[in-house]
């Protein structure tokens, strides 16, 4: 069984993709991904080691068959990797949300169900033509075929779901829609696999035990749903907030999952089936389907599923197809396979490309669709160990696996190149924003403790009726316990799909900050709950839609208040430099170090506040200073300028007039001399700027420079090879150092990233 779940692309992603904007109050623009599923791909690894071990090579030695790979030994591991794959499905259902189901857009419901029903459809159809007309079959053998065929029609969530995540496209427009019409046609085959399995019962067995394993079926389905997801709830309300679940309860709740496999076994159903209804019971996310991701989700992806794996293929003997020309049943399945694997491929096609997706794109899309993984595996042992296929089929079966796991990754990573939707063509950064026109900032927040210095920093953006501000905040939650990652919207307003709050100290923060700046500040707030290593796509994609200048991530470390490193988060600081290499605007990492006190709501906004620019020169330095100069005609706040020139006086650069030109304003008389100074300091070399900075940091509340990547000047010379954190730049990392105790903070800009058309 295949099962997943998806939630909505958020709205004006891409039209023609036609994805419901579901958007909710505190609304909900879900889309689904599948960060923490794990990885249910077949790794070749694995796939390889067990056709190595198999009869085929080393299985074949007399001394493994007798000592390895006896009778009792392959009973052992049969017992455990059926239970690895029960717990496998239960942790899919966990994961699931069912509620998201009936918003998936109208052209990811169309690519699903064709890449289900068309195939299904062609096969049969040529099953049928083949067997009356050239191949021989007997009664029992055409109607096996009839299910073979369907489960090459087969597209499994997990399978799509763990190919995006495996080429790092998730949240990405072609993971959405991928992962939209997975769920869609996992639903198809869901329900093809329940109708093949009472079929299958009605003819193999007696009718009083066909009416017993089905009315067993719907009666377990009706306890899971009135007790123990009630069960489940209760468990909840019994774990204070915050706090962990109870060891007792994960032990019950496992004990339950092993029985109900043993039970749907014992009522004709499949192992895996009691374990995956009773997963969607369990209310995912935090704390109790987050729980048993964290106590199970380990262990099954990285022990149990590569024993499946791997013992899996070690059934696979080569030598099988000796047999092949001689064998009708294993000639009109190997025809199917490549026919139904044809024909999925263009009906997954069809759709994307009448909505106008390019050509490449929609190819990417039906190769994400056509892919064959852990699941199509299963099936397909299971119809060996049943006797539904017989050996030689399953050999090409597994081989179709094996060749689909192999070709479609580079295919993809060929066709498909997520950041390339960045890429800035157009011009997005403060340096060139028309005079008076409104500087839009989208700001990331990671935990309350970042809130105040975001504030800080706005503020001292000096946002007036003539420079108005336009805020959108972004609240980074990581995703634990579910597969369904929701970015929610929370400026409109209809009713939620979601019981549960989110960011509700973020929207009281930030809306006590545009009361005192009525007229001056517009303000959208949304929340990403996603993996951390995904979280880039969110940011830069809602900067690319609401066409933002700069970016303001929080710096990875906190500092205590007496100025030592307090914490690191090293996936804080993966993100921060994804989003420097990808971001389709101007990006500026903001180091608190705790001692930024402009805070709108502790301090009058007439108390002084001291800001330094330290301009060395380049492109990155000049996006600093457009920033700065919001700030020269605000009374509230003392600016210097600090240009950094080489103790030679020579010109040094092709951009050193592009650098007197940005400079000019604050040289020129229209500044207000009270509030603004300039100041150049003539330096040597890089110790010399060191201890220049070093003796300035305790004269300002907030020190702005520029990233400075890779770039040389004598002024920095000698430093580089000291940089600890080089997404900081060399000035930048300088500062942040823990070496210095000062209480300023700093903002590090990086200017947008244009690319030559």
């Amino acid at each position: 069984m295949a099962s997943g779940n998806l939630t909505l692309a958020p709205k004006n992603i891409t039209e023609c993709l036609d994805f419901p904007a579901n958007v909710h109050s505190e609304g909900i623009l879900n889309y689904n991904t599948a960060a923490g599923i794990p990885h249910t791909l077949p790794n070749l690894e694995m796939q390889m080691t067990g056709l190595i071990l198999g009869p085929t090579f080393l299985g074949k030695l007399p001394m493994l068959k007798q000592y390895l790979f006896n009778l009792q030994s392959q009973e052992i591991i049969g017992v455990l990797t059926e239970f690895g794959y029960g717990l496998f499905m239960f942790l899919i259902g966990v994961k699931m949300d069912l509620g998201m189901i009936m918003r998936t857009g109208q052209k990811a419901l169309c690519t699903g169900v064709a890449c289900v029903v068309v195939p299904l459809v062609v096969g049969i159809l040529v099953q049928t033509q083949l067997t009356s007309s050239y191949f021989n079959l007997t009664e029992q053998e055409i109607f096996k075929l009839s299910f073979v065929t369907a489960s090459h029609c087969l597209t499994p969530f997990p399978v799509v779901a763990c190919l995006l995540e495996d080429l790092k496209i998730l949240n990405s427009e072609i993971g959405r829609l991928g992962m939209s019409a997975a769920l869609i046609s996992d639903i198809c085959s869901v329900f093809l696999q329940f109708v093949g399995t009472i079929a299958r019962m009605v003819k193999q067995e007696w009718t009083r035990f066909t009416i017993f394993g089905i009315g067993s079926s719907i009666g377990y389905i009706i306890v899971v749903a009135s007790i123990l997801r009630p069960a489940m709830y209760w468990v909840i309300r019994q774990t204070p907030k915050n706090r962990p679940v109870k060891k007792a309860y994960l032990n019950i709740i496992i004990v339950v999952v092993l029985s109900s496999g043993v039970l749907s076994h014992m009522y004709g159903q499949s192992f895996h089936f009691g374990p995956f209804i009773l997963g969607l019971a369990v209310p995912a996310g935090p704390p109790l389907g987050s729980a048993i991701e964290a106590n199970l989700g380990l262990f099954v992806s990285d022990v149990l599923l590569p024993i499946f794996v791997t013992t899996c293929s070690m059934r696979v003997d080569f030598s099988w197809l000796n047999y092949f020309k001689t064998d009708a049943f294993t000639q009109i399945n190997g025809i199917l396979i490549v026919l139904v694997l044809v024909t999925k491929f263009l009906a997954s096609i069809v759709a994307p490309l009448y909505c106008n997706m390019p050509f490449s794109d929609a190819l990417t899309i039906a190769l994400i669709l056509s892919c064959k993984g852990i699941v199509n595996l299963a099936s397909y042992t299971d119809f060996r160990d049943n006797q539904i296929i017989n050996d030689p089929t399953y050999v090409l079966a597994i081989t179709s696996i094996l060749v689909t796991a192999t070709l479609v990754p580079i295919a993809v990573n060929f066709l498909y190149d997520p950041s390339r939707k960045y890429a800035g063509y157009q011009k997005r950064n403060m340096m060139h924003l028309k005079p008076n026109a409104e500087l839009k900032i989208l700001a990331c927040i990671h935990r309350s403790a970042n809130m105040p210095a975001v504030i800080n920093l706005l503020d001292a953006a000096c946002p007036s009726k003539e420079n108005p501000i336009g805020v959108y905040v972004l609240h980074l939650i990581e995703l634990v316990g579910r597969a369904s990652p929701i970015f929610i919207s929370h400026e409109l307003h209809k009713k939620s799909v979601s019981n549960v709050s989110y960011s509700d100290d973020v929207i009281l923060y930030f809306n006590q900050f545009v009361r005192e700046n009525l007229g001056a500040v517009s303000l959208s707030l949304f929340t990403a709950i996603s993996a951390p290593k995904y979280m880039y796509e969110d940011i830069c994609h809602l900067a690319l839609d609401k066409l933002v200048s700069l970016i303001v991530l929080p710096f990875h470390r906190r500092w205590s208040t007496d100025g030592s490193v307090e914490s690191e988060d090293i996936n804080i600081r993966a993100l921060n430099c994804s989003v420097l290499d990808r971001a389709p605007c101007s990006v500026g990492i903001l180091v608190d170090r705790s001692h930024l006190g402009r805070s709108t709501s502790t301090i009058s906004p007439q108390s002084s506040f001291s800001v330094a620019i330290i301009f060395l020169g380049g492109k990155d330095d000049r996006e600093a200073l457009a920033f700065s100069k919001r700030m020269a005609k605000d009374s509230t706040i003392s600016l210097t300028v600090i240009r950094l020139v080489p103790r030679t006086n020579e010109p040094v650069g092709s951009d050193w007039d592009l650098d007197t030109e940005g400079l000019k304003y604050f040289r020129d008389d229209d500044v207000d001399e009270r509030f603004v100074m300039y100041l150049e300091e003539a330096v040597k070399d890089g110790p010399q700027t060191a201890l220049l900075l070093r003796s300035i940091v305790d004269q300002y509340d907030l020190i702005i420079v520029g990233r400075r990547y890779n770039v040389q000047s004598p002024q920095t010379a000698g430093l580089s090879e000291w940089t600890e954190i080089p997404e900081l730049g060399t000035v930048g990392d300088l500062l942040a150092s823990p070496d210095i105790n000062c209480r300023a903070s700093i903002l590090v800009v990086q200017q947008q990233r244009m690319v030559t058309k």
